[in-house]
């Protein structure tokens, strides 16, 4: 049995490859164009023109389902194995809900282009990697909370590095992009895909762009650490019917179902 065979490993790989994939693909699509300057563009500015916008959106959208999943398959994992401990059960619940968020702001990035409706694509960007950010910092607290019964310290250990990556990376990225917006008013940065080096405000935009995009591979690369826990977790789906007929009525309303869609086994 391959390693990807085991449980539901897969998912978190591959949400980690497809996504990497979506930020990768456009970039070098645009800068094969001429779209875009070759030296660290920002992600945003790779997927804002044809054709490669097209592949940006339709790539980051499937992202943001395998996203769904996998925060999904995480918060059943967390569930089983901890029916007792009231915090972490509340703190599973907040993750989930934070995690959907976060996906539903990536939807967001990839269907509103940076050089159309600017706003709300920084509505969908916080959305992603600001409430995302919180999604793996909870994440990490669960961890720490689950390391000696469950699991050992190192998990844990690395989890954490890659939060703060991730949060240094979103201070990086907020500071210089706070004095970009002082020297651009209006318009006129969010249209801005090429840059000359001797003009004002180059290094401030080229110490941005690197925070994105390590922002964004930090955030990524912390489902890299789900895969060894999916090996011991599979789901199943539940059909239950309520009758051997589908036109006749349902009379006995005590065969109702009432068991979620998806039911986790470790």
């Amino acid at each position: 049995m391959w390693w990807f065979q085991e449980g539901l490993c897969a998912l978190p790989a591959a949400l980690v490859v497809w996504t990497s994939a979506s930020f990768i693909f456009p970039f070098i699509i645009a800068v094969l164009l001429k779209h875009v300057d070759p030296l660290v563009p920002y992600i945003s500015d790779t997927g804002t023109v044809t054709p490669e916008k097209c592949l940006f959106g339709i790539m980051l959208n499937l992202s943001s389902l395998l996203g769904v999943a996998t925060m999904y398959v995480r918060y059943k994992q967390v569930e089983a194995l901890n029916t007792e401990e009231s915090n972490v059960i509340r703190w599973n619940k907040a993750g989930l809900g934070l995690g959907l968020i976060s996906c539903f702001g990536l939807l967001v990035v990839a269907n509103f282009q940076k050089t159309d409706m600017i706003h709300m694509h920084i509505l969908g960007a916080v959305l992603t990697f600001g409430i995302g950010g919180l999604y793996i910092l909870l994440q990490t607290i669960i961890s720490y909370k689950m390391q000696t019964p469950v699991h050992g310290k190192r998990i844990f250990w690395i989890r954490l590095l890659l939060v703060i990556w991730c949060f240094v990376s979103m201070l990086l990225m907020f500071v210089t992009s706070l004095i970009l917006h002082f020297i651009f008013k209006g318009p006129a940065m969010a249209k801005k895909l090429h840059w000359d080096p001797h003009e004002n405000g180059y290094t401030s935009h080229v110490i941005s762009t690197v925070s994105e995009w390590s922002l964004a591979f930090s955030f990524v690369s912390f489902f890299l650490t789900y895969i060894r826990d999916f090996k011991n977790i599979k789901l199943r789906v539940l059909t239950i019917l309520n009758h051997d007929h589908l036109e006749r009525p349902l009379h006995n309303a005590a065969n109702e179902e009432r068991t979620p869609l998806l039911a986790g086994a470790l």
